[in-house]
């Protein structure tokens, strides 16, 4: 399979992914509080979402990793937890970009801000205790420990809602506060970051695979 400059794949969200710039820049408009740097939401909730998608596969695999014990299913695990640890960190970089000309500060210790922070610390754990040539007891409770690290993308979603929070609720029970063009572009975000997700998911997955069957070719030439 082709992952690189060759692959149609590649040069396909590359064009959508360049489209979704030029929504971002120019078809959704300055809001009118914030201004320009307003713009910078549609990369941050976009992060945001993968970062909780990628908890979720990670939560789905370890769960069918324990019931199958299929190689398989640890390494979709791994693959997500780690793209998954890139768009967290995405996350909160362009959430300091956005909030320090509204809120004067980098940085506040907000319920969602600290929610994500520690999702953020969990994802690194998990990459930690599962990474490299280990054992099938890690494994097992790498799996364990990332069934339960889903248990604070709740906290992050509802944290607004939960705790007193000066971090804007985009969606509520009264809808989307976001204005027709506004939707487009946060949507069309949402839906290329996860194009993005999933395209980046297959190549890690095949990497993980070619060092596994490269290591058995080794066992098997010194054997």
């Amino acid at each position: 399979m082709q992952h690189g400059l060759k692959s149609p794949v590649f040069w396909a969200l590359t064009l959508i992914i360049l489209i979704n710039m030029w929504v971002i820049v120019f078809y959704a408009p300055v809001e009118k509080t914030m201004g320009i740097v307003q713009k910078v939401f549609y990369f941050h909730v976009a992060s945001a979402w993968v970062g909780l998608l990628a908890l979720a596969v990670v939560c789905g695999a370890s769960i069918h990793y324990l019931w199958k014990r299929t190689d398989q299913a640890s390494n979709l695990a791994l693959a997500s937890a780690e793209i998954g640890t890139v768009f967290i960190s995405c996350t909160l970089l362009t959430g300091p970009l956005w909030a320090y000309p509204i809120w004067n500060t980098w940085w506040t210790w907000d319920p969602r801000l600290t929610t994500t922070l520690v999702l953020w610390f969990m994802y690194v754990a998990y990459i930690a205790l599962h990474g490299g040539d280990v054992t099938d007891t890690r494994k097992r409770l790498a799996a364990v420990y990332g069934i339960i690290c889903f248990m604070n993308v709740p906290l992050v979603f509802f944290s607004t809602r939960w705790w007193r929070s000066i971090h804007p609720v985009v969606i509520s029970t009264e809808g989307i506060g976001l204005t027709p063009k506004m939707r487009t572009a946060m949507f069309l975000s949402v839906a290329v970051f996860s194009l993005l997700y999933i395209h980046l998911l297959r190549i890690r997955m095949g990497s993980i695979s070619l060092k596994h069957r490269v290591k058995r070719l080794k066992a098997q030439l010194f054997a």
